[in-house]
């Protein structure tokens, strides 16, 4: 039977990458996000600057996971919606009957998640509580009864800096808001949380910061000239990608839990990647 690898997050950016790192690595793949089929619109989604919603769809991403020859399931899941995320658990296990790797990367991106701090509300604060702490911990409660039963397996939970450190600048000119870093910190103490309640019963457990990441997500944020300014300051979502699915299948990887993980200078230090920021330079 084939490993199964479930990521959320997938219709664009780190989630599509990482779900295409697993296919290429072996496994079966199943697929979470809101957006099922190209174009669709959605409450507190980020868009272009004219309203156009963002590029990407589950249906693209398991149609590319097929073309490399592996099984892949799309489900339609809702960060802001406790029944749909646990009936996403339910289909998965239903439709592969094992769960191998769970990828925590799927955020609430609301326009409001870097409001400054006088603008945040307490409903914008509510819904980074629920897509952020409640939605992950949820997804991983129901799935973590079948890891167990089949003798282990691993969760990764996709965290950023802004969940570490204070924003360089204000929210609105270039930083975060309370809510983003707030929800970042809270999804980065899960994984040591797991790996010391449920380690000695094989299941593996990290916290990844993928470092500032050129994302259809980023290009909405900041624009195209922002995402040149930031030069070397920025990796292709392959990179994360690549960390993701070494931490699944390194034997090796074990040491790195407890902790966060650095993906991109991780990635060059462990020669899992390439350096990209070499001109002309390919992914490994």
């Amino acid at each position: 039977m084939n490993k199964v690898a479930f990521i959320t997050g997938a219709s664009r950016g780190i989630g599509r990458e990482t779900a295409l790192a697993f296919a290429r690595a072996g496994f079966d793949v199943a697929l979470s996000a809101r957006t099922l089929e190209e174009g669709e619109t959605h409450a507190h989604a980020l868009t272009h600057a004219d309203g156009r919603p963002l590029a990407g769809s589950l249906a693209a991403t398991a149609a590319a996971v097929r073309a490399l020859g592996r099984e892949a399931l799309a489900v339609r899941m809702d960060l802001l919606d406790e029944d749909s995320v646990r009936g996403a658990a339910s289909a998965v296990l239903e439709h592969f009957g094992r769960i191998d790797v769970l990828v925590n990367n799927a955020i609430y991106q609301g326009a409001d998640i870097n409001a400054p701090f006088m603008a945040l509300d307490v409903d914008g604060l509510q819904r980074m509580f629920q897509g952020y702490v409640v939605a992950p911990m949820l997804l991983t409660q129901c799935l973590l009864p079948a890891m167990l039963a089949q003798g282990g397996g691993t969760v990764i939970n996709v965290s950023s800096g802004a969940g570490e450190s204070d924003p360089p600048v204000a929210a609105g000119k270039g930083g975060w808001g309370y809510a983003y870093g707030a929800g970042k910190a809270a999804v980065s103490r899960l994984s040591g949380v797991l790996a010391a309640e449920f380690g000695e019963r094989g299941i593996r457990a990290y916290t990844l910061n993928p470092g500032v990441v050129a994302t259809e997500a980023l290009h909405a944020t900041i624009g195209d000239k922002g995402v040149v300014a930031l030069r070397n300051g920025v990796a292709p979502p392959e990179v994360p990608a690549a960390v993701l699915c070494w931490l699944a299948t390194a034997a090796e990887a074990a040491r790195f839990q407890r902790r966060t993980i650095q993906a991109q200078p991780f990635a060059l230090e462990h020669g899992i990647v390439s350096d990209w920021r070499e001109p002309a330079a390919g992914l490994a």
